[in-house]
């Protein structure tokens, strides 16, 4: 990955492509592939995560680059010029990159199975979270609705999916949902700390 600054909050995911292939032309290679699943759950190590249908209806007209390893120096493709195309269809994002002249060793790796991974740069516009196992208190992640797509980039090395912004969502999710234990200890403290106040008032009047 370049040493291009990224902007403050961006996630990184990458996904297995089973579909991932370069179709060769006369007008050059186009690879296909899609960068995101919908539904499947996969393992971040801290929690689990899955991307609802419907998560980047609304980004698909966003200026999205193509890039090689997420390297804003290597640039593959654009919306904006066309050489970049991303659709929803039932099983998720699908990308069509077609392919520079200078990426002929890209186009080779990829021919040659060496390269067969995608991966994606995106901020969280909604999410949701749920404990599916209260015994270690296993997290699912729900990504409802992406808020900007910046880049899909087949990679070398997917990138390393616990980021820093995935953590803090993480906690930020635990302490705004305060188990209901904690809210009905809290509740008798203000009780019984009301009550101690009465009694003194009372005293106070005798």
């Amino acid at each position: 990955m370049s040493n291009t600054k990224i902007p403050e909050g961006v996630e990184f995911r990458y996904r297995p492509i089973a579909e991932f292939r370069a179709d060769t032309t006369d007008a050059g290679m186009t690879l296909r592939g899609h960068a995101a699943t919908f539904g499947d759950v996969y393992d971040l190590g801290m929690f689990d995560e899955r991307i609802a249908a419907g998560a980047f209806d609304d980004v698909l007209s966003d200026d999205v680059r193509a890039l090689w390893n997420h390297d804003s120096n290597h640039v593959l493709g654009r919306t904006k010029s066309g050489t970049l195309r991303l659709s929803v269809d039932q099983r998720g994002l699908l990308s069509e990159i077609d392919l520079p002249d200078s990426a002929a060793a890209l186009r080779e790796a990829i021919d040659r199975g060496d390269v067969d991974q995608m991966s994606f740069g995106f901020t969280v516009e909604t999410d949701t979270w749920e404990t599916t196992n209260e015994e270690t208190g296993r997290e699912l992640r729900t990504i409802q609705k992406v808020k900007r797509l910046y880049d899909v980039s087949p990679v070398t090395y997917p990138a390393n999916p616990n980021t820093d912004v995935a953590v803090r969502s993480l906690e930020a999710a635990k302490t705004e949902r305060q188990p209901v234990e904690e809210v009905t200890d809290k509740r008798e403290d203000e009780r019984t700390t009301l009550e101690a106040a009465r009694r003194l008032l009372e005293l106070a009047k005798r």
